[in-house]
């Protein structure tokens, strides 16, 4: 079976210009969910979403940074169940970024999902590819104040 997810994106923008839609908390929550992120290692932070009952999610990723390399690498852990008790998801996102060209090159791996985590690992594969292109649309909409096709 499957155990992770890994993806990889070409941007115009610098390193610094995706690392910051990576690491503040505002800018986090325009692509991916409402948040306390702090680009601290040793932080616990949270995600928020609906809750997922068909899933035994219920709507709370409880994370905790574990790397930060500044403008390379951020990796943090992403747990989720019933409640911070009952995790039944442990998994572990880690993004990479190197220079490309004028731009950057980011890399996702979301590791550790175990077989009973089949149906989160197949919503979240396209999850993070729709996620992903709200962080592009911010990105263009923000270079020169007007949206890239």
């Amino acid at each position: 079976m499957k155990t992770e997810i890994k993806q990889e994106w070409i941007y115009e923008q610098s390193p610094k210009e995706v690392w910051e839609y990576l690491t503040q908390s505002d800018l986090i929550a325009q692509w991916l969910m409402p948040n306390n992120f702090k680009a601290v290692v040793g932080h616990e932070f949270e995600f928020r979403t609906n809750p997922i009952p068909s899933l035994e999610l219920n709507g709370i990723f409880y994370c905790t940074v574990l790397e930060i390399v500044p403008l390379k690498k951020l990796a943090y852990s992403w747990k989720g169940g019933l409640s911070k008790g009952m995790i039944t998801l442990d998994t572990v996102v880690e993004w990479t970024l190197e220079q490309h060209k004028s731009g950057t090159q980011l890399h996702l791996k979301h590791s550790g999902f175990k077989d009973e985590n089949f149906s989160i690992l197949t919503g979240m594969t396209d999850g993070w590819l729709k996620n992903i292109q709200k962080m592009v649309n911010h990105l263009n909409s923000n270079n020169n104040g007007d949206t890239k096709s």
